[in-house]
């Protein structure tokens, strides 16, 4: 009876572990891009205060393409030092400065000072680069430590990873920002005295400030990274990991396995195709072509959800109302959690199943860009049945997306910890490659109208 009781006992105590894992590979995941991720939806509070204006978007794009040093940095030293860069410190670092940065943003983010004869907020645009710099290069960081623990603890890391965007929408839903109040326009009157009639809108004061909002971004870094101390030094959690020999005594050898696992090349697309699966891993290896259309959709994939679409967001939806925007945009970031649950239970890892995701998240991508090429005048813009498309197409887009950005990254965490490493480049280069692309259409040439939130008129 003694033997069955401590048996039981340390069944109890390895359930609860593996569930305290996931719940730290959540608040881990968290931190991956949460500060840029509150920094965009704060925007309709920062930027009427700032001298930069609207203006002020395309410069943070530039900043957070520019912040891809830092991603590519870590990528060369995996390539040409493998084995030197200690992974964990890297992390510590980048975590620690994002905490600092968005602390600092809520007592300088509307300090101006004057540059080429004119004001600019330096310190807002120089927080942002290092904010930008920290998310960027998680992708090529927190990915591979996930490599340490067992595989379906990266299905919560990407969880959290899409509450890094859900999290700061709610946040900013409840500060009220962007909240828009149709009222008449009374500052046009007509010869009568009275208004003209026309309906104009009036964005209502938020419930709190924008310093109290990155001080919440702050504190949710500084989550990330007590859950990230945790996960690195805890000697509960290294049970979790995938060497079943790891014991107290054992932590050098298994650091030293780890930094062997680092030195082999990164990703050897050349290998034959007779090639036979690693044993150790359970799975069998991808060929060549396969890692090609892989590594191809995921850079799409991430091109779409992370920069080309979003950059058209409020162009697709605003025609249609203001209740459409934020609606879509708040159901869009539940999608992405969401599909991380899904895929906890339903990993469905066939690549002709994920082709076909992709191209139907395509095509649903292909109707919001038409919509938003037309803006302000839209299809179905003046019935209620052409805003619940366009919020259903958001939920649909940003959940089939992710949903294949997930599956991806478990299908090459099996491949090992080069390809994880790879696996965060191509999403920023896919990311990077939107961006450039959008940007000049957007921001340059204007081929986009906004809609008006409070009623567009249309033929």
């Amino acid at each position: 009876k003694t033997l069955t009781s401590q048996t039981c006992c340390k069944e109890i105590d390895a359930s609860t572990m593996a569930v305290l894992t996931h719940l730290l590979a959540i608040l881990f995941g968290m931190g991956s891009w949460v500060s840029i991720n509150g920094l965009w939806v704060e925007l309709p509070l920062i930027v009427p205060q700032v001298p930069e204006g609207w203006y002020l978007p395309s410069y943070l794009s530039i900043l957070i393409q520019a912040a891809n040093v830092g991603p590519l940095v870590v990528t060369l030293m995996h390539r040409l030092r493998p084995g030197v860069l200690n992974e964990a410190a890297v992390i510590y670092v980048i975590v620690a400065v994002g905490a600092v940065a968005s602390f600092l943003l809520a007592f300088f983010w509307k300090e101006t000072v004057v540059v080429a004869g004119g004001p600019r907020s330096l310190a807002l645009l120089v927080l942002t680069f290092f904010l930008a710099t920290v998310d960027c290069t998680s992708s090529v960081t927190f990915l591979p430590f996930m490599m340490r623990l067992q595989p379906h603890f990266l299905t919560s890391y990407f969880v959290g990873e899409g509450l890094s965007g859900l999290l700061p929408a709610l946040a900013a839903l409840v500060q009220g920002v962007g909240l828009v109040r149709c009222v008449n326009g009374s500052r046009s009157l007509n010869h009568s005295g009275h208004g003209t009639g026309r309906l104009e809108a009036q964005y209502q004061p938020s419930n709190f400030s924008a310093e109290v909002f990155f001080f919440f971004l702050s504190a949710m870094m500084l989550v990330s990274l007590a859950a990230f101390l945790l996960l690195d030094l805890h000697p509960a959690v290294a049970r979790q990991q995938p060497d079943p020999c790891y014991s107290t005594g054992s932590r050098e050898r298994f650091r030293s396995s780890r930094k062997r696992a680092e030195q082999r090349p990164m990703m050897d697309l050349f290998r034959p195709q007779n090639h036979k699966p690693r044993s150790s891993l359970g799975s069998s290896s991808c060929s060549q072509k396969q890692l090609i259309f892989i590594f191809v959709v995921l850079g799409w994939v991430n091109a779409l959800s992370n920069t080309v679409l979003p950059s058209v967001q409020s162009y697709s939806c605003l025609p249609y109302g203001n209740g459409a925007y934020h609606l879509s945009a708040a159901l869009a970031a539940v999608s992405n959690p969401l599909a991380g649950f899904v895929a906890m239970f339903v990993s469905i890892r066939s690549l002709v199943f994920l082709g076909f995701l992709t191209v139907l998240g395509t095509l649903i991508g292909l109707y919001i860009m038409l919509m938003a090429a037309l803006s302000p005048c839209p299809l179905l813009v003046n019935d209620g049945s052409g805003a619940a498309i366009m919020v259903l197409a958001w939920i649909l887009l940003i959940f089939f997306l992710s949903y294949v950005k997930i599956i991806i990254g478990v299908i090459l965490r099996d491949e090992g910890h080069s390809a994880l490493v790879w696996c965060g480049a191509v999403v920023q280069l896919g990311s990077l490659l939107g961006a450039v692309a959008m940007f000049p259409l957007v921001s340059v040439y204007g081929l986009f109208s906004s809609g008006d939130p409070c009623g567009t008129s249309c033929p």
